[in-house]
């Protein structure tokens, strides 16, 4: 696996809500492209989107949305800097175990690249590499508990409600009869 499809997991937290919600694959096209031309088969990872949907609800809370939406939330100038320092120490914990992760994705990689891995680097750096992402994200997510906790329950309903996923009506049958 490339590195880049590691990364993608480590820069989540740090894009837009809006940025991370897609539309659900249509059901006829059995995988979808990963970086490195690699093709990921949906049955490989059954339920990641639903796996990670917690995840990205709690990341509504990011103090960097927040602050985007400082305008709509009635923010204080108080809420605005607790939000701004909130925000600038979970990217600098964030990028910093991010930046270590990628070292050891590097060197996984590396080491996958021979003709005969040796099945423990390939261990040692997959689990640095996983335990750093856990941190990064970790950061993140501190951040957003952080968040969410200087907000009034005014302010967190109207998070929630931003951060609900449209409704997804797909295939809606609309027939001639009105019925």
């Amino acid at each position: 696996m490339k590195t880049t499809a590691w990364l993608v997991i480590l820069t989540a937290a740090g894009t837009p809500l809006a940025a991370q919600q897609h539309p659900a694959p249509h059901p006829a096209a059995p995988s979808r492209a990963m970086p490195g031309h690699m093709m990921m088969h949906d049955d490989m990872m059954p339920g990641m989107d639903s796996m990670m949907a917690p995840m990205m609800r709690a990341m509504a809370y990011a103090p960097q949305h927040l602050l985007r939406e400082k305008t709509t939330l009635h923010l204080t100038t108080d809420e605005i800097t607790l939000l701004t320092n909130l925000a600038d120490s979970a990217k600098a914990a964030h990028d910093a175990a991010a930046g270590q992760a990628r070292m050891h994705l590097v060197e996984l990689e590396q080491v996958m690249k021979t003709a005969t891995p040796d099945t423990a680097a390939v261990r040692a750096h997959f689990d640095a590499a996983h335990r750093l992402m856990g941190d990064a994200m970790w950061a993140m997510l501190r951040a957003s508990a952080r968040a969410r906790a200087l907000l009034t329950d005014a302010q967190r309903a109207q998070v929630d409600a931003m951060a609900k996923p449209p409704a997804h009506h797909g295939m809606a049958r609309h027939d001639s009869a009105g019925h």
